[in-house]
């Protein structure tokens, strides 16, 4: 159960919807000490990382229900976890196409049951030289799984108050205009007024105020995250 260790007790979750590819890829890793979480379709794959962030992802490119490299941009908004494309897509653009969205490894299909695991591996290694964590105060992000921690107990947060949490830990005392956070946490520019960006900040405000930390806003520069 050597392997098992690598992932400090979390789980890797493969992204496949073809049965055979999932049954051999899971009993060959279960083999080596992985714990294995499988989704047949990215609606099953949201579902279980809504609970909990994996410590590492096996995504295939074409599933039913949607694109696994938009998936992948989804999940990049919120966290660094390491993600294996592993598709049937091999050319050179679908490669670049891949780690432009934010994959940390590709392995085109068919491949070698002995270098999918030593990718694997190697992913594990790699990531585990990335910070796992970010923390000012009383308030505690985990990277691998996107939660965080205000005094050690759950804040229960949105994946959008988790990113924007993200970025004010990330830029404390610092002034951050909307056009910058609205980029940065929903992955695109805002265009005009954009109600959604005040909500999550509200709501985030709302459930740091126990924290000896606020957001306070300056009409027309933005937000700055700062002791109260």
């Amino acid at each position: 159960m050597k392997k098992r260790a690598e992932l400090e007790g979390g789980y890797l979750l493969m992204i496949e919807d073809e049965p055979v590819v999932q049954a051999n890829n899971k009993k060959m890793l279960e083999r080596r000490g992985f714990c294995i979480r499988q989704a047949f379709t990215l609606a099953e794959a949201r579902e279980i990382i809504s609970k909990e962030m994996p410590r590492a992802i096996v995504l295939d490119v074409n599933l039913p229900d949607g694109l696994g490299l938009d998936f992948l941009r989804e999940v990049r908004k919120t966290s660094n976890v390491p993600v294996l494309i592993l598709t049937a897509n091999g050319t050179d653009d679908d490669i670049i196409q891949g780690l432009e969205a934010g994959g940390d490894d590709y392995l085109p299909k068919p491949y070698d049951q002995t270098v999918f695991f030593m990718r694997i591996t190697a992913l594990l290694r790699r990531s585990s030289l990335l910070p796992e964590a970010l923390g000012i105060g009383p308030i505690r992000i985990n990277l691998a799984s996107s939660k965080a921690y205000l005094y050690n107990e759950d804040m229960g947060l949105q994946q959008k108050e988790l990113s924007l949490l993200q970025q004010f830990v990330q830029h404390p005392e610092e002034m951050l205009s909307p056009d910058f956070l609205y980029e940065k946490v929903w992955g695109q520019k805002m265009l005009g007024q954009d109600n959604a960006l005040k909500v999550a900040i509200s709501k985030l405000r709302s459930k740091l105020s126990s924290s000896g930390y606020t957001i306070t806003v300056s009409r027309g520069e933005g937000y700055c995250f700062e002791r109260v």
